[in-house]
Parts: C-alpha cells; sequence; structure tokens
C-alpha cells in the first residue's frame, strides 16, 4: 500500500479566548492586577499546556486522527463552530497545531476564504502568477494554465486590475480558478460554493469533480449535502472539535443531518399527552413495514416498503386525508403521497381507531436512507391536524446479483430514484457482415430456398 496522501495523529488546536476589559479602570484596579499578576503565571500551562488559565482556552480541534489516499476526495461536515475551518487551516500550514502532527505529500493548493492568497494592490495577472510561484510551479506551467483561469473566472475586462476593486464574486471566480487549475497534488476548498450564483457554484462543482477523476486529493467543507453527496464517497463528521465519525457520505451525512440516529422504523405514542395532535384527529403510531408485516430499518431494493400510519379520529364526520412527504440523506424532498384510497376518498370518517398504509414499490428509490414526515389534514375547509417531522426512516441497500436497476454494473448510481425500466431492443443486421461472416452466405441461401 501506498503513502498516504495526507496523514494526521492527535492534532489539536487551542485557543485563547481574551476576557472583555472595562474600557476604563480604577487606580484599584491596576494594584490589585499588578499584585494577582505573578499568581495568575504560576497557574500557567493547565489542561493542555495552555499559557492562560482553563476558564479562558477553548480547544476548536482535538485528538483528531486519520489518514486521505491519495485520489480520495472527502468531504468534511460539521456544525458551525464543530473545528472543519480548523482542520483545514493547520493542514494548509495557516495556523500551527497546538498537539499532534500531520504530514502532507505534494502540492497544496488552497482556498479557505474568498480571496485568500492574493495580493491586494496585484492585479488578477499579477495574482495568478503569485499563486503559481507560492504552489512552486514554474512561469511556464503557469503560462499553460493561464487562459483555462481566465475563461473560467470571467474577468477578461478586469484582468490587469488590482484585486482590491474586485467584487466579493469576481473575487471567488479568480480564487477558485487559481486553486483548482494549477495542478495542485491535494485540494483543500472551504465553503467556496457559499459566495456565488448558481451557475457558478455548478461550474465549480463540476470542475471538482474533474479534479478528484484526475487522481488529485480533494478535502472539501461544505454546508451544501446535495455537493458533498455528489463529490465525495468519504466524508468525516466533526463534533466539538473530534472526528465523530468517518465512513461512506452516506451513513455519515445521514447523522450529521439526524443527530445520529440513522433509521428508526418505529415510533408510537402511547400518552396521548405527547403525540400530535389536532381537534379532529390524534396520531398514534407510525411504523415502517415489509411486505411480511416486520418493522425492518433495511430494505432491499427490489422489495416494497409500506408506510403506515395509526391514528384516532377524535371526532366523526369529517373528509380526512393521511398524507406522507418522503425526503433523503440530501434533505431533498424525493416524493409526496396523499390518502387517495377509493373506499373513503371524499368520505366523512366516523370516530374510531384507523390505520392507514401506502405501499412503495420496490425498484423505485435509489441506495441511501429516506425519512418520512408524516402528516393529516382535514378537507372542505383545509385545516391541518398533526404533522410529524421526519418521525420514521428507513435504509435502501442495492445487491450486486444484476436483478435490479443497476443490471451488469457494479460502480456508484447517482439519481434520487432509481426505477427498473423496461428496455426494447431492435437489431437490423448488415448485409455485408452477414456475408463477411463463415457460413453465413450458405446459410442464407439455405433460407432463401
Amino acid at each position: 500500500m501506498g503513502q498516504p496522501a495526507i496523514r494526521f495523529e492527535d492534532l489539536g488546536k487551542l485557543y485563547h479566548i481574551p476576557r472583555v476589559r472595562s474600557a476604563y479602570r480604577t487606580l484599584r484596579e491596576a494594584l490589585t492586577d499588578a499584585v494577582a499578576a505573578p499568581f495568575r503565571r504560576m497557574a500557567r500551562y493547565v489542561r493542555g499546556g495552555g499559557d492562560v488559565a482553563s476558564d479562558d482556552l477553548v480547544w476548536a480541534l482535538r485528538d483528531a486522527t486519520s489518514e486521505i489516499g491519495v485520489g480520495e476526495v472527502v468531504g468534511i461536515v460539521g456544525r458551525n463552530g464543530a473545528g472543519k475551518s480548523t482542520l483545514l487551516k493547520v493542514l494548509s500550514r495557516i495556523t500551527e497545531p497546538t498537539t499532534g502532527f500531520a504530514e502532507i505529500r505534494g502540492r497544496v493548493g488552497s482556498l479557505l476564504e474568498v480571496g485568500s492568497g492574493f495580493h491586494p494592490e496585484l492585479s488578477g495577472r499579477e495574482n495568478i502568477f503569485l499563486n503559481g510561484v507560492i504552489l512552486g510551479m514554474r512561469r511556464a506551467e503557469i503560462q499553460r494554465k493561464f487562459d483555462e483561469i481566465i475563461q473560467f473566472a470571467e474577468i477578461e475586462k478586469f484582468l490587469d486590475t488590482p484585486v482590491k476593486h474586485y467584487s466579493s464574486g469576481m473575487y471567488t471566480r479568480l480564487a477558485f480558478a487559481v486553486a483548482a487549475h494549477l495542478e495542485p497534488e491535494v485540494l483543500i476548498v472551504d465553503e467556496v460554493l457559499a459566495v456565488g450564483d448558481a451557475r457558478f457554484q455548478k461550474k465549480c462543482l463540476a470542475k471538482m469533480e474533474d479534479v478528484g477523476q484526475h487522481g488529485r486529493t480533494v478535502l472539501f467543507v461544505s454546508h451544501n449535502m446535495a455537493a458533498i453527496s455528489r463529490l465525495c464517497p468519504r466524508t468525516i463528521l466533526l463534533e466539538g472539535g473530534r472526528i465523530v465519525q468517518d465512513g461512506l457520505s452516506q451513513d455519515v451525512l445521514g447523522a450529521y443531518l439526524h443527530g445520529g440516529t440513522l433509521t428508526t422504523a418505529r415510533r408510537e405514542w402511547d400518552d396521548p399527552r405527547d403525540a400530535p395532535t389536532g381537534s379532529l384527529a390524534r396520531l398514534r403510531a407510525l411504523r415502517i413495514r415489509s411486505e411480511d408485516g416486520r418493522c425492518p430499518e433495511v430494505f432491499d431494493v427490489r422489495d416494497p416498503v409500506d408506510i403506515e400510519m395509526e391514528y384516532d379520529v377524535l371526532e366523526g364526520g369529517h373528509v380526512l386525508m393521511p398524507n406522507h412527504h418522503v425526503f433523503n440523506e440530501q434533505g431533498i424532498k424525493v416524493f409526496a403521497t396523499n390518502d387517495l384510497d377509493p373506499a373513503w376518498r371524499r368520505r366523512p370518517r366516523p370516530r374510531g381507531r384507523w390505520v392507514s398504509t401506502v405501499r412503495i414499490p420496490g425498484n423505485l428509490l435509489t441506495e441511501g436512507i429516506f425519512f418520512v414526515t408524516s402528516a393529516l389534514i382535514a378537507l372542505d375547509p383545509e385545516v391541518p391536524q398533526f404533522r410529524a417531522r421526519e418521525a420514521v426512516a428507513f435504509r435502501v441497500v442495492d445487491s450486486l446479483d444484476a436483478s435490479s436497476a443497476r443490471g451488469d454494473y457494479v460502480g456508484k448510481m447517482s439519481g434520487v430514484v432509481r426505477p427498473l425500466l423496461e428496455w426494447r431492443t431492435r437489431f437490423e443486421p448488415d448485409e455485408s457482415s452477414i456475408e463477411a461472416t463463415p457460413g453465413a452466405a450458405a446459410a442464407g441461401r439455405r433460407r432463401a430456398g
């Protein structure tokens, strides 16, 4: 096995958060501080070797250990303050770690904020060459990529204008173009898609995908879960400065988006006081069932999935419509379905216990985790009764025995759904190819006779 492109072990970064002092100090405060200063120095280097008292210390990163192979495209996710940007700054050698070490093999291109690495007084043209030199490239190499960078950044008219006069959008376009086109072995990108219009974001995603396919290592921090899922087969989840999960993106993103509860196939409200309730109806249970009535958390892509809603009608005589909304792990709504059972459609429902079930056919959903938001509304007039947001979930997996929509293809299949569609093939042989085949001409004469 070859050396990893990135390796870090027990990385930690400790920051000192200074206490807020009053703008004006009395003579007594100044004298008290002077007397107390020696004793404060004696209390230093506590809890991690800091140089201030522990209540002023914040570990932005703690005990982070991982390896990233050459050519891997890895996403990094986590809530604000989780340590994502700190990790990238340490790996980019912008800041020194407090503990641990990191090794990176090859040239590193970093885009950690808009215009990072640019000199404001230099023009766009000069900054392109400056960034190339910083990456260790020769002028001829930079010149070879120059036209591609300008074309991607779309700043031809302002190429010789100092970048301090650029808008944030122009900054972003040029900074990303330089980072992605100057062929670093490792590309580190922190939320570049947060700035720029939708067209430019799409363009950046396509370029990053191309960079990954050419064997270069990419670390990508983003709050755009769809982008992480599309670009990164592997994702690292940070929480409180620590790595809490590292693995397949669909698993890690499911844990991140839903608080670590990957799948819950059954949810029941035994106490009516806790149940989602309206004036006309109260939810009792939601269940994901298989064809045989079990409540598994994992389904084969070929098997049907039943969503069951159990509820009490508290006041009879109203037209009610249960409904479900199904989302994937990127938070994208896959579909919504309303109760269209002809036996009760447009008919008032009497008071009592009800169970409504809808079936999702096999060979419809793609692989991944799906979350179900369930609700019930009264019609004529339309009055919402209850709504349980992402109350139950299930996972769909695809086998490799070629009987699903993937057929004989074993690679990654994208898309929100994966229907098994009917294909038909018609073949019209080329006469010249028939005669060229040994025995084909004689067989053709026999058929003609």
